[in-house]
């Protein structure tokens, strides 16, 4: 396994980083725990969570992956030896599905203090390393916008949230701090703030990256690399689409997509052509899809960590195993000919 320094600090975290939204859906406590050991016997030192997980996010079983990934931190005695990263909720009413969270949630100064002792009593531990800040206050294009447009309430400064943050590593209960659906613009807010002000700086950004959505590489990417902000890819997979198993009109028992039809940001018709164009190529090249993929996003220069995520052992172990690929120069061209046909088919 490759390590990589998380931004500016002193730690290392696996290139490969277990990513746990479906610990208390579609994964058992029994099923978490068993991830969880293969995830670390193979080198996984990263784990990322949220106060919201899992998803989708639903009342009745809101904060239990925190809880199943606390447990396993208690009964495994393994606090030390993973890197620990969870989110604090962004503003509500950009994502009406998390409205039961602290009865709507906001990134004010009061409700980042209750979001974080609460994340630290399910997760069993004193400290969380690195705190993120799940989407922005502001009205701005994240979860699939690609347009911005100017106007609306701002909410609340990200001076306050900022200061919230800052006061939590004071106190010993956060190493680090991350942004996440985050924009350049708001990355930069950040580091203004906290280099004109000595505040804490952000030391990762969290967002999508994938073969299929690589709007992060416009001006983030830059952002990420002259400023040791690197990225933590999520959704590197699609939600599983550029694994190949949903084409065809397939509808596999158990996967995320036949359970939840309300994930449709991977499955229009742009993005199917492109799966199918890159799945064949994988294929040509005696590869497995979804590691070829997941191997893509491993070799970008901004990128951090690649967060996968599993519902199966065998997914799981494939996904891990991505790590050891190397794509030859011929297939990186071909890939680079499928995205410049038809670039971000799924942003």
């Amino acid at each position: 396994m490759e390590y990589r320094q998380l931004g500016k600090t002193d730690l290392e975290v696996s290139l490969i980083c277990l990513g746990t939204m479906t610990y208390g859906e579609q994964n058992s406590e029994a099923e978490a725990f068993e991830q969880l050991d293969y995830a670390v016997d193979h080198g996984v030192n990263f784990i990322d969570c949220a106060e919201m997980y899992p998803v989708p996010p639903r009342p009745e079983t809101q904060g239990h992956t925190e809880a199943y990934i606390g447990n396993w931190l208690a009964a495994r005695g393994l606090r030390d030896k993973v890197v620990l990263a969870t989110k604090v909720t962004g503003r509500g009413d950009s994502n009406p599905g998390v409205a039961h969270v602290r009865g709507g949630p906001r990134l004010n100064r009061e409700q980042i203090f209750k979001a974080c002792d609460d994340s630290l009593r399910r997760l069993r531990t004193d400290y969380i390393d690195l705190y993120q800040v799940h989407w922005p206050e502001r009205q701005t294009n994240f979860f699939g916008r690609l347009g911005y447009e100017h106007g609306g309430e701002e909410g609340i400064a990200i001076a306050e949230s900022l200061d919230a943050l800052e006061a939590l590593v004071k106190a010993g209960k956060v190493r680090h701090i991350g942004l996440s659906n985050e924009t350049a613009w708001g990355m930069h807010e950040y580091l203004r703030l906290a280099e004109g002000q000595g505040k804490p700086r952000i030391v990762s950004i969290q967002n999508p990256y994938s073969l299929l959505n690589r709007t992060f590489e416009v001006g983030c990417a830059e952002m990420a690399i002259r400023e040791q902000c690197g990225l933590l890819a999520y959704s590197p997979l699609g939600f599983g689409v550029l694994s190949g198993k949903y084409l065809g009109g397939q509808k596999p028992a158990g996967a995320r997509l036949t359970l939840f039809e309300r994930f449709q940001r991977y499955t229009g018709e742009r993005a199917i052509e492109a799966t199918a164009k890159y799945v064949a190529l994988a294929r040509d090249h005696g590869l497995d899809p979804a590691q070829m993929a997941l191997a893509f996003v491993n070799r970008q220069p901004f990128v951090t960590s690649n967060i996968i995520g599993a519902t199966t052992m065998p997914q799981l172990r494939q996904n891990i195993a991505s790590a050891d690929l190397q794509l030859q120069p011929g297939l990186l061209e071909a890939i680079e000919a499928i995205h410049s046909g038809d670039p971000n088919p799924a942003p």
